[in-house]
């Protein structure tokens, strides 16, 4: 039998019904009031972007990761009352490399950079050389004063345990009192200069490695600030060109443009004068903004270049606006909402992203239906019958779709909740057989692996004790409760237990201060167990402490009731530093048991190693309960805008299907889970179900007065070409993120495009498909009896 043939797109256009033209008179009336004011809503937005735009240039860039936690969070919370009571700061290791680290050039060099260091404001510098120094009162690059301080590193086991001496190197311990990106920047160029004006890295030395957590800040800022541009100029470049060959017209252009820069301004001015600091992952605030405004300009002048002979088109463009106004409003506040929900993270940037792009969102759905109105009016953007379109080809593909997405309307639906099944486990894991994915938040994994930061970090992991930082903050009621003999004795015991732990790297604390004290007075390393020894050292520690700038900072100075140990490890997620917590725990309640005099004292972490391991610990539900909610929040809106039930459940199968097969190809290609890609499956629902919402508003249109066929067909002919060149500007906007030198980005910008794809490629064939099945109706040929009803009998 032969197969009807499929209709033009004239014919299309036919199918659509006659009651469409009755759009709401409430809304043709308000449109109709912002084209005919155009000139005064032109002069409201020059009155408003100049201030948007000013308060827009004070907001500031901080990658820190003390930015990715919640204000009100315990762990920070507690990390800030002990950097009041014990300072702070952002560590750092400068290591020198070379054959013979205690070689007298060496050592002058390694001298000179260190005395350098310290004349740099706002930084600390401690090593074995300085120790040796301030013990011999001075140091001179000699081969008799390098012979005694090879002696005097080799005699104890204190600096190779504390990591300043090892095979091959020796280290200068950095603290950099910065609490921003202009006094990270500031600092760390300073200390640059220092080590440059010293001799830098050149011989004797083989090698000056500079790695931590202020390295890696300052270079997370620095790409963001470079990659922006880049970003956004791509996306901006990709709106043209695409532009330019969908419409075909400068004016059209101009339109889009004016429009999308009010709606970033907007945005970046609301930003700024809240006061807000962008993160590693702020560059998707204007990102989604640009992807979902362009997206619904282009269902906007999409229905309105399609203006039928003999329509007036100012009567027209009311209309367009009037009629795609419920559909583009629902799914803009829909996305708006859903990310709203990501307000329930712990994560300080997903938390603002999701708050910052909700009251984004509501600005552009004003912009979009007032000033865009305004252009279009003002420009006098052509029409198709003015200026021909481009992708007719389109309206001929989408022709035949409904009865193609008939005919495999079973292996479509089948296969495509097969591969979301197996997203799902790739994401969430099948016990006994795959393990869930892993998630990362340690910095140094969003640096590109090719720089040489994140060489010389992974290189310096292996010789370094660690370079994430535990503060084990010991709290006593009692004034003078650290200088007791007996709590001298029980912090020692519980030290070397620390020590001995192979979770530590490394272990400072009061009584290692005190151990090198004896050691350079030449009473040994060991730690007294002598009553009289200890009751002599605790009185030297009650003299020393208003005076010892490295004492001071390990004993609360006027009440000598607080003190702490700093642990170095290699703990940088959740489950390795809840294992290094419980162990320290066990270690200080043994301690205890063995030394009552311990129990005035309360111990609590701090530092910024349970503030990554709070990061890592709030990725899931940050993943799981925002999604959720968003998915709840537009099933609500489908609920409003849909009066079918069918319809709630169906409109987010292809978001779904997208979002699970995208974590698929996450696991194959060996990605994990970080503070970026786990906003996809937000970001990916929110911004998708826009192509769903104008889909089902116009299916339900066409079934007002036709058959499922018919409705299909005019759908497609409405919104069919607009999905499909939205879905372009969804992905294409966000693959300019896969431009990105940061893995993270780089891979949220690929992965969301990819998801976008599916997203559109499951609109035209998965959800076709499962109307069929939901409606059981046939297609219009085959439902008469005529034309290849034969051919399609086994299906």
């Amino acid at each position: 039998m032969t197969t009807p043939e499929s209709p033009s797109p004239r014919a299309a256009a036919e199918t659509k019904p006659q009651s469409e033209d009755a759009a709401p008179r409430a809304l043709q009336r308000a449109f109709a009031a912002i084209v005919r004011w155009r000139w005064l809503v032109l002069a409201l937005y020059a009155l408003i972007l100049p201030p948007a735009a000013w308060m827009a240039t004070r907001v500031v860039q901080d990658n820190a990761i003390d930015r990715l936690i919640t204000t009100s969070d315990t762990d920070y919370v507690r990390t800030r009352e002990f950097e009041q009571v014990f300072g702070s700061g952002e560590f750092a290791v400068v290591l020198a490399e070379a054959d013979d680290p205690f070689a007298p050039a060496v050592l002058e060099r390694l001298d000179k950079i260190e005395r350098a260091l310290k004349d740099v404001p706002r930084v600390e510098a401690n090593s074995a050389l300085s120790i040796f120094r301030r013990a011999k009162a001075g140091f001179e690059a000699t081969p008799e004063s390098a012979a005694a301080f090879r002696a005097f590193v080799g005699g104890t086991d204190l600096f190779k345990k504390q990591g300043l001496a090892g095979d091959g190197y020796l280290a200068i311990a950095l603290i950099l009192d910065v609490h921003d990106t202009a006094q990270r920047r500031e600092t760390l160029t300073a200390v640059q200069r220092a080590i440059d004006a010293a001799g830098g890295a050149g011989p004797p030395l083989k090698a000056l490695r500079q790695v931590g957590q202020p390295y890696v800040n300052k270079y997370l800022d620095d790409d963001m600030q470079r990659g922006g541009p880049r970003y956004f100029g791509l996306f901006a470049v990709f709106v043209v060109v695409l532009n330019l060959i969908l419409y075909r017209s400068a004016r059209t252009l101009v339109a889009f443009l004016a429009t999308l820069g009010t709606c970033v301004a907007l945005m970046m001015g609301y930003i700024g004068a809240t006061g807000g600091i962008l993160t590693i992952v702020s560059p998707m605030v204007p990102m989604t903004i640009l992807v979902t405004a362009t997206a619904s300009l282009v269902y906007l002048q999409s229905r309105f270049v399609e203006r039928p002979a003999g329509r007036d088109v100012d009567e027209h463009q009311v209309f367009s606006l009037a009629n795609k106004f419920v559909a583009t409003t629902a799914s803009i506040f829909a996305t708006a909402v859903g990310f709203a929900a990501l307000a329930v993270s712990d994560i300080q940037p997903v938390r603002q992203m999701g708050i910052w792009v909700a009251v984004g969102l509501v600005g552009t759905w004003i912009v979009v239906f007032t000033l865009f109105p305004a252009l279009q009016k003002v420009l006098k953007t052509p029409t198709a019958l003015e200026r021909k379109v481009a992708a007719a080809w389109f309206l001929r593909l989408t022709a035949g779709l409904p009865r193609w997405s008939y005919r495999y309307r079973w292996p479509l639906v089948l296969g495509s909740l097969a591969l979301s099944a197996l997203g799902a486990i790739a994401l969430f894991g099948l016990p006994g057989v795959v393990k869930p994915m892993q998630l990362l938040t340690n910095p140094v994994e969003y640096i590109n692996k090719k720089e040489p930061l994140f060489k010389d970090t992974q290189l310096l992991a292996e010789k370094l004790p660690g370079l994430s930082v535990t503060e084990i903050w010991l709290k006593s009621s009692s004034v003078g409760a650290v200088s007791e003999p007996d709590v001298l004795q029980g912090l020692n015991d519980f030290h070397k237990a620390l020590e001995g732990d192979p979770q530590v790297g490394s272990a400072v604390g009061p009584t290692t201060i005190l151990r090198m004290m004896r050691y350079i007075g030449g009473a040994g390393d060991k730690f007294p167990e002598d009553a009289e020894e200890l009751d002599a050292l605790a009185g030297d520690l009650e003299s020393l402490v208003p005076v010892d700038p490295m004492l001071g900072r390990f004993v609360q100075k006027h009440s000598l009731s607080q003190t702490h140990f700093t642990i170095l490890s290699k703990a940088t997620e959740h489950e390795a530093f809840d294992r290094l917590e419980k162990s320290i725990r066990g270690h200080w309640d043994a301690a205890v048991q063995k030394n009552p005099a311990l129990k005035s004292f309360e111990l609590r972490t701090a530092g910024m190693a349970p503030l990554q391991a709070r990061v890592s610990q709030s990725l899931v539900p940050t993943l799981v309960e925002s999604f959720e909610l968003t998915v709840a929040i537009i099933f609500v809106t489908f609920l409003i805008v849909f009066r079918s039930g069918a319809a709630r459940i169906m409109a987010m199968i292809p978001s779904l299907f997208a979002i699970l097969v995208m974590f698929g190809v996450m696991r194959v290609a060996g990605m994990t889970l970080n503070v970026a890609t786990i906003l996809i499956a937000s970001t990916v629902l929110g911004t998708s179900e826009n192509d769903q919402i104008h889909f089902f508003y116009h299916f339900q249109e066409g079934r007002k007065t036709g058959s499922v066929e018919q409705a299909l067909r005019h759908t497609l002919f409405v919104s069919g070409r607009a999905i499909f060149f939205a879905t372009l500007i969804n992905a294409g906007g966000f693959l300019a993120f896969g431009m990105a030198d940061l893995p993270p980005i780089r891979e949220f910008g690929l992965l969301s495009a990819l998801a976008f794809v599916l997203s559109m490629i499951a609109d035209f064939t998965a959800l076709p498909a499962a109307l069929w099945l939901v409606f059981r109706q046939k297609p219009d040929a085959l439902s008469a009896g005529t034309g290849d009803t034969a051919e399609h009998a086994t299906t």
